[in-house]
């Protein structure tokens, strides 16, 4: 078609006079969903606005305040002293935990925002409210030290980021698992949020909880065991049993796909190919092309696994409680590029049914539902280094409910 002919919507050509309209009817429709998908287009291309970049200048050129140094980025609704889209993570981050200004939640999260954590879903700003002040009477010399901060997107579209950090404090006051114990903890806390015109709207958040639980000094399966009984259920009913995945359809099998050898401008399809190979087809042979021989990975729980057999090893025993468990990539993006290499963040479930003997006790024939969040450094084709957390509290909880 030629200029004259104006736009095409579907099947009918609109003139010039009505195309206008069509264009304002489509930004109302786009409007009205708050959550978009990201697109290859949106995924950094190097590493100028990075964690890495926002450090340099020393501690005093960016802790609590704006770094002269920064890369600006276009944050259109943003409040004017974020000069990019880390700034905005670590600094409120900052502000929150470490000024102790938790009334800042109010201007840096919606009021009807989601926020799913270890147990289930979060509804609305004043639980972020009431949640993050008890986790700071608990913890009142709290540090939340950032490791990494992988982001996407746009100010139109919304900003993904995905920050991992290390928590750690003295518990001084009460918390949820009982009185204080004077106890110093650290642990892996991943969050993945969306943000746009200075709010956080949607958030998923995977504290190491059974690992503070058991630092704290408390019996971690006790502890879960009342959190069940008191009608907790970690995102499942009380009275669910387990059913069958659907891994496969009927008696077929998993799809094969091939792991990419080489990895170009976009990781997608080597991680979404390694994910399915490894843990829907059961492949534990492709680690071997997957991980880098020297991979070291921090999991949950305080693990630290060093090479592919260990890696494998636990593998295997995720495999064994849960024979029937389908692995699915909920959301995905990165940054980088082939030279420099990549980092991807991975926000993923499993459901499977608690069959098989392991570190959760005797089988119960109960569905599970698994989440968490991976990063992965990619050079060379191969990861490198790996660091995940998922809900292992709230997979106590539901196999002892």
């Amino acid at each position: 078609m030629n200029e004259q002919s104006g736009k095409v919507v579907g099947k009918q050509a609109l003139t010039n006079e009505e195309a206008p309209a069509a264009k304002g009817r489509t930004e109302a429709k786009q409007g009205r969903s708050r959550f978009r998908p990201l697109s290859p287009e949106h995924m950094p291309r190097d590493y100028a606005i990075s964690l890495d970049a926002y450090r340099r200048g020393g501690t005093d050129a960016f802790i609590g305040r704006s770094p002269d140094h920064l890369v600006k980025q276009r944050l259109t609704g943003f409040e004017p002293q974020y000069a990019n889209i880390i700034d905005y993570i670590i600094r409120i981050t900052h502000q929150i935990w470490e000024e102790k200004d938790i009334g800042y939640i109010y201007d840096t999260y919606s009021h009807d925002c989601l926020v799913w954590d270890d147990l289930a879903l979060q509804v609305g700003r004043d639980k972020i409210v009431a949640d993050t002040t008890s986790l700071n009477n608990a913890f009142p010399d709290i540090r939340i030290v950032a490791e990494d901060v992988v982001w996407a997107g746009d100010d139109a579209i919304g900003f993904h980021t995905s920050h991992r950090s290390q928590i750690i404090g003295t518990n001084t006051g009460f918390s949820r698992y009982g009185a204080p114990t004077g106890r110093r903890v650290q642990f892996l806390c991943m969050a993945n949020c969306v943000a746009r015109d200075n709010e956080i709207f949607y958030e998923h958040v995977v504290y190491d909880t059974a690992e503070v639980v058991k630092q704290l000094g408390f019996d971690v399966v006790e502890t879960a065991k009342r959190a069940a009984s008191s009608g907790v259920t970690a995102g499942l009913p009380r009275d669910f049993l387990g059913g069958e995945p659907k891994r496969t359809v009927g008696q077929g099998k998993p799809e094969k796909v091939t792991v990419p050898t080489e990895i170009r401008d976009n990781p997608e399809e080597f991680v979404r190919a390694a994910l399915h190979t490894m843990w829907n087809r059961r492949n534990l042979g492709a680690l071997d092309q997957v991980y880098h021989p020297g991979i070291v990975s921090q999991q949950t729980g305080s693990r630290i696994f060093r090479g592919t057999g260990q890696l494998r090893s636990f593998m295997l025993s995720q495999l064994a409680m849960f024979p029937d468990v389908l692995y699915s990539v909920d959301d995905l993006y990165w940054m980088g590029n082939a030279q420099e290499g990549f980092v991807v963040a991975t926000r993923w479930s499993m459901t499977g049914t608690h069959r098989g003997l392991g570190r959760y006790g005797e089988p119960t024939g109960r569905e599970v539902n698994i989440w968490g969040i991976t990063h992965w450094l990619i050079e060379g084709n191969r990861v490198t280094k790996e660091w995940t957390t998922f809900n292992e509290f709230g997979v106590l909880i539901q196999v002892l409910r």
